[in-house]
């Protein structure tokens, strides 16, 4: 990998902790394996630590893109750039209004179970190392979403280092267009999040649910008709790979009105195979179950897109037809709490969409390009902004719809100089 940078007699600044790759052994610009960047990686443990960071990205001309989990699909830091580290930034609490303020480096698991000691907790995603800022700033799909929506529809303010080094409070009454833009249009677009605060709902126990079938054929068109059209509380997702298909999710209605509900899915798919449930299980300490049915990371590559109908029985035989070695299909079904929300109210454009599905594969096999495009002649043209896809042809339609041209506005109110600026950025 090629990397170039800028020589520099500028300090390098007094954060908790630099790395500057670009002095490790062995490393120059051309070495084999660096052909994309970051030159530096500041660890901050403070906001004033994250200032710090923009001041000397300032005064190098370097681009800044903030981590928080590290799970992105794609490497957004752009050569000679500088990865601000937030996982410092970890501290979480939740006030007596039960609203958790929850640093950016916070990663899933210690925020379920921080919040779990407060009988409390929120709807996001499943991976325990999955960061908390950039799930909620890309919208947050989770199984609990159905019911209490998005990530960042529980999202009540943050705290934000611009690009100009001030630091901002924001909310639904201050800085409220930027507020609107950290809803769901993507992480790193406008400033670094240093803080989230949310409001919180009780942590339910659910019946959580999985069932295994070794032939889809049947079970992924009825689960396109019956997922998205679910009650609200019940989150059912299919994972489809050789020789096994999983179901699996989770339930806070009745156990009762639960199995009969999965009994209709069976019944459409004419399967008998039995589905376990598992009744009163905290919910927190369902979420790192599924970790493993749909992993997080690895080398492998994604490209996903939104659906609004059912896919054509001819579209679905192609996809599964070709499911070989490690290629696998992931369904998240959508609709219920997602869909109440309009979609110019925050950032995130997809409210309308029936499910959500991923074609993984490893890296070189041009299956996952094939697989998509024989998907995408039935589907909406958006995309996920979690799930950064660099083959696109037109990202800020895919990602954005309808509020790209509001966003792009704020792009150029909050971040004029482009001091984060990463591919399909705003």
């Amino acid at each position: 990998m090629r990397v170039s940078f800028k020589n520099s007699s500028a300090a390098k600044p007094s954060v908790s902790s630099v790395i500057d790759l670009t002095s490790q052994d062995g490393f120059s610009p051309g070495s084999p394996g660096t052909e994309a960047g970051p030159r530096l990686v500041l660890r901050c443990r403070s906001v004033s630590d994250v200032v710090q960071a923009m001041a000397y990205a300032a005064e190098t001309g370097a681009r800044i893109v903030p981590r928080g989990g590290g799970h992105c699909f794609v490497n957004r830091c752009p050569a000679d750039g500088i990865v601000v580290e937030l996982s410092g930034l970890d501290r979480i609490t939740v006030d007596d209004t039960g609203v958790a303020t929850i640093g950016a480096g916070a990663r899933l698991g210690a925020v379920y179970a921080a919040l779990h000691g407060e009988g409390r907790t929120i709807p996001a995603g499943c991976g325990d190392t999955v960061g908390i800022a950039g799930l909620t700033l890309g919208g947050g799909i989770g199984i609990l979403g159905r019911q209490y929506g998005l990530t960042c529809d529980r999202l009540v303010g943050a705290q934000v280092v611009l690009a100009d080094r001030s630091v901002v409070e924001c909310g639904e009454h201050r800085e409220s267009e930027l507020f609107w833009a950290l809803r769901g249009a993507g992480g790193g677009q406008f400033g670094i999040v240093t803080e989230l605060r949310f409001a919180t709902v009780p942590e339910p126990s659910v019946c959580r649910i999985e069932g295994h079938w070794p032939a889809p054929q049947n079970l992924v068109p009825a689960w396109q008709d019956w997922a998205p059209d679910a009650p609200d509380g019940l989150t059912a997702n299919l994972t489809v790979q050789t020789g096994r298909t999983t179901l699996f999710g989770a339930s806070t209605l009745p156990p009762a009105e639960t199995e009969e509900l999965l009994r209709e899915l069976t019944a459409r798919a004419g399967v008998l195979y039995a589905i376990d449930l598992r009744l009163d299980v905290p919910y927190s300490m369902v979420k790192p179950t599924f970790s493993v049915l749909d992993p997080v990371g690895g080398s492998r590559r994604v490209r996903s897109e939104f659906f609004s109908r059912t896919l054509s029985d001819r579209t679905t035989s192609q996809l599964l037809d070709q499911l070989t070695g490690n290629r696998r299909l992931a369904f998240t079904a959508m609709g219920g709490a997602y869909h109440r929300v309009a979609e110019e109210a925050t950032a995130f454009a997809h409210r309308g969409e029936r499910f959500l599905l991923e074609q993984v594969g490893d890296p070189g096999d041009p299956w996952v390009d094939e697989a998509w495009r024989a998907a995408h002649a039935e589907g909406s043209g958006r995309v996920y902004p979690n799930f950064p896809d660099l083959a696109l042809e037109d990202p800020a339609r895919a990602y954005h719809a309808d509020n790209y041209p509001r966003l792009a506005a704020l792009k150029n109110r909050y971040d004029p100089l482009r001091v984060f600026d990463f591919p399909q950025a705003l």
